[in-house]
């Protein structure tokens, strides 16, 4: 079940958006320095068609992408909130993944990250980075990191 802790609207996370960042848990990464390490734990309210609705009826004319920020342990279920964008509103969808690759059903986001946080490499600013950003274009994924370091 997916579970939601908190969500706010963001300007960095996605270049060029006005981003909902809705923050899940029960994360199975243990990223040493992780700066949200309350997201490991099975909190929060659960993050349903009806939930999501919700926060799109409050936030939907302020916001231009919804990124997922987390849910690894429940991939299928953050690929059925992605359908679920798709099929009732014209935002992006983004996704920032922990995993070392992309999900099997990546054409469902605009963006996703990929890379757990690893703190002698650097977060997405970093150019030692281990973390990509990929931005769906035409069905195929473009690494846009780079666009972080300018």
């Amino acid at each position: 079940m997916l579970k939601y802790h908190n969500y706010d609207i963001v300007f960095q996370e996605i270049p060029d958006e006005v981003t909902l960042a809705v923050n899940l848990t029960n994360c199975p990464h243990r990223c040493v320095g992780c700066h949200s390490p309350h997201l490991r734990e099975d909190i929060g309210e659960v993050l349903n068609e009806k939930a999501m609705d919700s926060l799109l009826k409050k936030y939907g004319k302020q916001i231009t992408c919804v990124c997922f920020m987390g849910g690894d342990g429940q991939a299928q279920d953050v690929e059925t909130m992605a359908r679920h964008l798709r099929q009732h509103s014209s935002l992006k969808v983004a996704w920032y993944s922990g995993n070392t690759t992309l999900p099997r059903n990546a054409q469902l986001f605009d963006y996703v990250k990929i890379g757990g946080y690893q703190a002698n490499l650097g977060g997405l600013r970093s150019r030692t980075t281990n973390q990509r950003l990929y931005h769906n274009i035409n069905g195929k994924n473009v690494d846009i990191t780079e666009r972080f370091w300018r």
